[in-house]
Formats: structure tokens, C-alpha cells, sequence
């Protein structure tokens, strides 16, 4: 008789341990979970890289630094297909063309900021990147637009260092999540077929209205009908980061 309680209170211990082990393993999944889930974490430094992947809204981006010509042809194929987008600009530009700001906000889209020179912060000391953060914000506050608080820094180029930073003086670092580099001019029907292709649930597209893009016009043509046909609605980045279980990118 002894030796089958023994047996028995063996196999109960093997249970038990069984069971716990399950339980911390699911605990940990949960939290790891959580974590993916977190916008603009106040642990870690972390940009803004996609939003809910539950839901069919995404966000179009432009982001432009110089020239004054093809963004025309994109604010007339937003506004020829209803589509809202948010165009992120320099100071440096925003002075120069004023007028294109208001046509811009004018079609209902949101602004946001590459800083004021287009340069990468990389290659600036700390200081440097507060101090042309500062100046694009007198900039922008002299030209009306004194609530803009999203931020791309030039070239996508960040660290924790920077997002920090950005994060002190109240701005949300916005990045992407794909991007068919139109910039590059690959090719019309390239540009397309990468953003047809590659766009899910909550994704930030990155495309360019400076003058150095001739394709992303055409490209549009077809791409914008062609994400609402897929089911995706277009809002703004903004409207992405207000959305329950939207993700951060914890910066390496």
C-alpha cells in the first residue's frame, strides 16, 4: 500500500510541474505580445512603424524637400480618387513654398516634419539635431501651423538617441513599412506591382513628391483604385497611431 501512494503522489508531482511549466510559457507569450503591441513605449525610445493589422485602414505618405512641379499631379490624383495621404516636409521647403502648403492642407491632408534641412541626423552631434528641430518649429508655427507633431526624420536615419530626443520636445517619430522607392524611378509599372504586392492591414507607405520622382504620378493612377478595390481604407498617420493595438518599432 505503500508504494502505490508513492506512485500516485509521483504522478501528481509530474503533473503539477507539467502545469507550471504551461502556465509560465503562456505568461511569457502574453507579455511578449503586449509588448509588440505598445505605442510609443515609455520604456524604450520607439518610431511609429504600422498600425492596427486587425483592421483595413492604411496610411500614404509623401515626404518632399525640394522642388515645386510633381506635386501638383499627386495632389490632383488624391483629390481625383478621395483619397486623404500625409505629406511630411522640411522647413527649409515649407519657407519656400508657402503656397503649396495651403494647397496641400487645403485638400484636407495632413503635415508632418522632416526637420528643417534635409540631412541626415546621423552625421549631426545630438545638439545639432535639437537645434534644426527647433528651427523647423519657429518655421512652422511663423507659416500657421503651430500643432504639427509628427516627425520623419530625413532619410528614415534615427537612433534612440534621436527618438528620445524628438520624444522631449512632444514629436512622434513616424516611419514606414514599405516602400517601392520611387525616388529611384525603377519604373511605373514597378512601383505599382511592389505596392499592389506588399501592402497589409495598418501598413505606412513611404513614396515621394519631390521633383525628383517622374513615375509616382502614373503610378498612382492605377494604385489608388487599386488599394480600395482590395478592401483598404486611406486615413491618416495619425489616425493610424489613434487606434487601439497600433505598433511601435523599438529602435536597435
Amino acid at each position: 500500500m505503500d508504494h502505490f501512494y508513492v506512485m500516485r503522489i509521483n504522478k501528481w508531482k509530474r503533473w503539477l510541474v507539467v502545469v507550471a511549466f504551461a502556465f509560465f510559457a503562456a505568461l511569457l507569450l502574453w507579455f511578449e505580445s503586449m509588448g509588440s503591441l505598445a505605442v510609443f513605449s515609455k520604456g524604450e525610445p520607439a518610431a511609429f512603424t504600422r498600425g492596427n493589422p486587425d483592421q483595413s485602414n492604411i496610411a500614404l505618405t509623401f515626404n518632399i524637400s525640394w522642388g515645386e512641379e510633381k506635386v501638383h499631379d499627386i495632389l490632383k490624383m488624391l483629390k481625383k480618387h478621395n483619397v486623404q495621404a500625409t505629406f511630411f516636409v522640411s522647413g527649409e521647403w515649407a519657407e519656400r513654398h508657402p503656397e503649396i502648403l495651403k494647397k496641400i492642407t487645403k485638400g484636407k491632408h495632413e503635415l508632418g516634419m522632416l526637420g528643417y534641412r534635409y540631412e541626415s541626423y546621423l552625421d549631426m552631434e545630438l545638439e545639432q539635431v535639437g537645434k534644426d528641430l527647433r528651427h523647423a518649429r519657429e518655421v512652422f508655427n511663423k507659416l500657421g501651423y503651430e500643432d504639427m507633431e509628427l516627425l520623419r526624420p530625413p532619410s528614415g536615419h534615427f537612433n534612440k538617441e534621436i527618438i528620445k530626443l524628438a520624444e522631449e520636445m512632444d514629436y512622434k517619430v513616424v516611419h514606414w513599412n514599405v516602400s517601392p522607392h520611387d525616388w529611384e524611378n525603377p519604373g511605373t509599372q514597378q512601383i505599382i506591382n511592389f505596392v499592389m504586392e506588399k501592402t497589409k492591414n495598418g501598413d505606412i507607405i513611404l513614396m515621394h513628391a519631390s521633383d525628383s520622382v517622374k513615375q509616382t504620378g502614373k503610378a498612382l493612377k492605377t494604385i489608388l483604385p487599386g488599394l480600395k478595390k482590395k478592401g483598404f481604407q486611406f486615413v491618416s498617420v495619425s489616425e493610424l497611431i489613434n487606434q487601439a493595438h497600433a505598433e511601435a518599432k523599438i529602435v536597435e
